[in-house]
């Protein structure tokens, strides 16, 4: 392969203006994701709140005026966290085939900012070798197909439902559980003794087939066990008996299926998410 023209060639930050032409080169980079979906990821990227200063939608490799490369950058605030947290997920990362020369000087652009906290959640196994020869670690190994409702239910735990409209729940997540909800996810907390557990889960299809949930966020993967068999028979009502969490290994207390052909998560900077976040 010859080497590509570099005249020109520059890396900048996306803008509102270079919209249309990243959604038609991230359409050829991944081609079971049409030019509208991308529209629409980024402009949801656009009503998000995110840390002062940050680039609101990534980076691209210009050529000329021409995008030949893009790694989308989501940031958010982890509020709850204490101290908060700032968070990236590198996400949807293409560079055109004969400018891969010059991916490495994107992603290094991309991932400069030594006080966040970056991270892949959903790197294709090809793509682990270098992902982890970018100073990336893995957090979590693979996931894990559960059963919830064959758990033994906590006698006293209710169940809530927290919609976009919903008044505050009182908790450091109240933000994060509207802002899903307002997504599509369902947004639950879990009440018992006095005490308030949230978890969001994500629509998802096993297979692009069988319709379930993924665990998306919980505050540890020990409260989803240990309040198991209530979600999971709240889940089963709603014709989804399946979940899908992270998870490093079968989690006792759990009837499920544990694999790590795909699942693999990695993070680079100064806190690490948990599993289940």
């Amino acid at each position: 392969m010859s080497s590509p023209p570099v005249a020109g060639l520059r890396c900048r930050r996306i803008t509102e203006a270079d919209l249309p032409a990243v959604a038609e080169l991230l359409s050829r980079g991944f081609r079971l994701r049409p030019k509208p979906y991308w529209l629409r990821g980024l402009r949801r990227q656009a009503d998000r709140p995110t840390p002062e200063g940050v680039p609101l939608y990534g980076y691209l490799l210009d050529n000329g005026g021409t995008p030949v490369g893009a790694v989308l950058l989501i940031y958010s605030s982890a509020t709850w966290e204490n101290p908060p947290t700032v968070r990236c997920n590198l996400s949807s990362w293409y560079v055109e085939p004969k400018y891969r020369t010059f991916g490495s000087m994107l992603i290094a652009t991309a991932i400069k900012d030594r006080s966040v906290t970056y991270f892949n959640v959903s790197p294709a196994p090809s793509t682990w070798p270098i992902v982890e020869a970018q100073g990336f670690v893995m957090y979590c190994r693979g996931e894990l197909f559960a059963l919830p409702a064959l758990t033994t239910p906590v006698e006293g735990a209710a169940i809530r439902i927290v919609t976009e409209a919903s008044q505050s729940t009182g908790l450091p997540e109240n933000d994060l559980l509207a802002q899903h909800a307002r997504f599509g996810c369902l947004s639950l907390v879990v009440e018992h003794r006095g005490e308030s557990h949230p978890f969001i889960f994500q629509k998802y299809r096993v297979k692009r087939l069988l319709p379930t949930y993924r665990l998306i966020y919980c505050r540890d993967t020990a409260e989803f066990v240990r309040f198991a068999g209530n979600l999971g028979r709240f889940l089963l009502k709603r014709g989804k008996p399946l979940v899908v969490l992270d998870a490093n290994g079968p989690l006792p207390g759990l009837v499920g299926y544990y694999t790590e052909r795909r699942g693999r998560k990695y993070a680079r900077g100064p806190h690490v998410p948990k599993l289940g976040d």
